[in-house]
């Protein structure tokens, strides 16, 4: 066989391959050694990628983030900070006003492809590279870089000596390759918001100051050159020590360091390990010593209702400015009460599996992640609350009664905007903020209410196991719904993604029935601009109730939920043009005492005062 013949017939089982697969993903393997300077806050270091094209298209541009870059006044994140209605109160001006020593910035000083130097250019928070060499679909390259970068005073997210006095927290702290996917490049330009990346391993190493202690992303390599809680301590104290560590499969690498972290550590039944870095004080130290117990039940629960961690280790770490998650850890602030404590960790922890997992595009689609976390999150708390962890907190029917009302605030503010607005485009931070976690939330709770809990039990895990590791498109997640209820569901995602339509049923008028003289008519009206599906629960004089599940036509059938909702009926589906329906139920009037419109509170109803009939 000739060799073109050859490599052509290989070409075609590449292209084979491809289609077989449910996405293709692009692969990088990062090899990083920096040099650390605790004096200056700043490091050297040096990179090697090795980077697998698998998609389908020639590439002839690479991008990397130079997240750092946008600390310094004038950058795109310190204008839109300053110009924005409504600021975040950690950034506002504080960009505008960093001195040189103060400032981040990462630049690189040389780069090489497969041994080659190519061109490229820093356009802020960018680096742009011109290849003369296009990438092949299904070939390997190695990126060798060196670059410097300065560690910024801490403004939002990373940076030096933070509020709790920790000296640092070190993420988006290194030249990191843009993903290119179905979509495309996304280079887009570091704003303040969300994150997309890669999937690869690291190997890390980290020379630094010996007085530091790390925890991060990755499983150490060498604990017993450490100490300092790993292992024993070392016989004599270099002036610096090397952190090697290594993390398999995950997007992005985050640590924290600082001299006087306690660390502590709790093992899991499963065998998972838990990490604790904090400093140890009267504000920290009664607190972060009780939430490893109350971490290993939130790690119980989310195991089994959303997925099972993969990796063998989970950090938390005190830093940064909140809460903000990264794969295999957390930085938290941790001079809190411990119900805040216990609230952050779990929430940030939640990210594991919608972001670092499933880890969809959060630029495009923070609702996918922060939405659902939220969600998941409260689901958590509401356990935790019911095994006696959370002071003054008790277990309740609905923990999602707030977010509603919340997302309510947001519609009656008149600022909202749609859910497919990019991140970095929203024109406030408020309703940024009320799209990506409270509506992103009762996307997931009223998708519940419409498939019912027992589909969507096992909709929400099929989703997990199906697409994580794999960047899911909002369309994905709702194929595994339709596909575990047998429903169509693409209306519901139109709706709540691409508009700013609210939903607003009521109960319009309550007769004797004319078609049976022994029934009742109950004539509904959709007084909202989205149509949903509606449960009406009927009590009689004796207490009995009666549940009736109204679909729409374009669902093409009903919830499966006969377990959680008692003497549940199927009614007759309701075609989304008719603006009243007329249930007619085989009960007389004068026996029925109340009438109600979800009682469940699954339905995100925007006037609840016209929703119930009582006699």
């Amino acid at each position: 066989m000739n060799k073109a013949l050859s490599l052509l017939l290989c070409f075609f089982g590449f292209l084979l391959t491809l289609t077989a697969q449910d996405r293709w993903q692009q692969h990088a393997e990062y090899n990083m050694v920096i040099d650390f300077d605790v004096e200056t806050h700043q490091y050297s270091g040096k990179q090697t990628i090795t980077y697998t094209n698998n998609s389908p298209d020639e590439l002839t541009k690479l991008f990397y983030h130079l997240y750092f870059n946008a600390f310094q006044p004038g950058s795109m994140m310190d204008v839109r900070s300053r110009t924005i209605a409504d600021p975040d109160r950690r950034v506002g001006d504080r960009i505008s006003k960093l001195s040189p020593a103060e400032i981040g910035y990462q630049r690189v000083k040389s780069l090489k492809v497969d041994g080659k130097k190519v061109g490229f250019k820093e356009v802020e928070t960018i680096l742009e590279v011109s290849l003369k060499n296009p990438i092949q679909p299904g070939q390997t390259v190695q990126l060798d870089m060196e670059f410097e970068a300065q560690v910024p005073a801490q403004i939002r997210r990373s940076g030096r000596d933070n509020a709790e006095g920790i000296s640092y927290s070190m993420t988006q702290w290194y030249p990191k390759l843009c993903e290119y996917d179905y979509q495309g490049w996304h280079s887009n330009p570091y704003i303040g918001r969300e994150f997309h990346g890669v999937w690869g391993d690291f190997d890390v190493t980290i020379n630094i100051d010996s007085k530091y202690i790390l925890g991060g992303t990755g499983y150490l390599q060498n604990p017993e050159q450490i100490g300092y809680g790993y292992s024993a301590e070392p016989t004599s104290r270099p002036e610096k020590l090397s952190w090697h560590f290594k993390a398999p499969n995950v997007h992005d690498f985050a640590w924290g360091a600082d001299p006087d972290y306690t660390h502590t550590s709790f093992k899991r039944k499963d065998g998972m390990t838990m990490h604790f870095f904090y400093q140890a004080g009267e504000k920290t130290s009664e607190n972060w010593e009780m939430l490893p117990e109350v971490m290993d039940k939130a790690f119980e629960y989310i195991n089994n209702r959303f997925g099972q961690y993969p990796y063998k280790q989970y950090s938390f770490i005190q830093g940064g400015d909140g809460g903000m998650e990264y794969p295999m850890a957390t930085l938290i602030t941790g001079e809190r009460v411990f119900s805040s404590l216990v609230g952050v960790s779990v929430h940030e922890l939640m990210h594991s599996w919608f972001q670092m997992m499933l880890a969809t595009n959060e630029s495009l689609y923070a609702w996918m992640d922060e939405g659902f976390t939220s969600f998941g999150s409260a689901e958590v708390m509401n356990y935790l609350a019911g095994l006696g962890y959370i002071q003054g907190r008790e277990a309740v029917e609905n923990p999602f009664a707030g977010t509603y009302k919340g997302y309510s605030y947001l519609i009656e503010s008149g600022l909202e905007e749609p859910l497919s607005t990019h991140a970095d485009h929203f024109k406030t931070n408020f309703a940024y903020g009320n799209a990506a976690y409270t509506k992103g939330s009762v996307f997931l709770r009223q998708l519940q209410y419409i498939v019912g809990d027992e589909v969507f039990t096992r909709a929400i895990k099929r989703y997990f196991d199906e697409w994580k590791f794999k960047h899911p498109n909002p369309n994905d997640l709702i194929r595994v719904f339709e596909k575990e209820s047998g429903l169509e569901l693409d209306w519901y995602k139109e709706y709540m993604v691409n508009t700013t339509y609210s939903v607003d049923y009521a109960i319009d008028t309550v007769k004797t029935s004319t078609k049976q003289r022994t029934g009742t008519d109950i004539v509904l009206k959709n007084v909202g601009s989205m149509p949903m599906p509606v449960d009406v629960t009927i009590t009689n004089n004796r207490g009995k109730q009666l549940t009736y599940s109204i679909p729409l036509v374009i669902m093409r059938g009903n919830k499966v939920d006969a377990k959680t909702m008692k003497n549940f009926i199927a009614a007759e589906a309701w075609p989304w043009t008719s603006e009243s329906y007329t249930l007619t139920v085989k009960m007389p009037l004068e026996k029925i005492s109340k009438i109600e419109i979800d009682p469940s509170g699954g339905l995100a109803d925007q006037n609840a005062e016209n929703n119930t009939y009582m006699k």
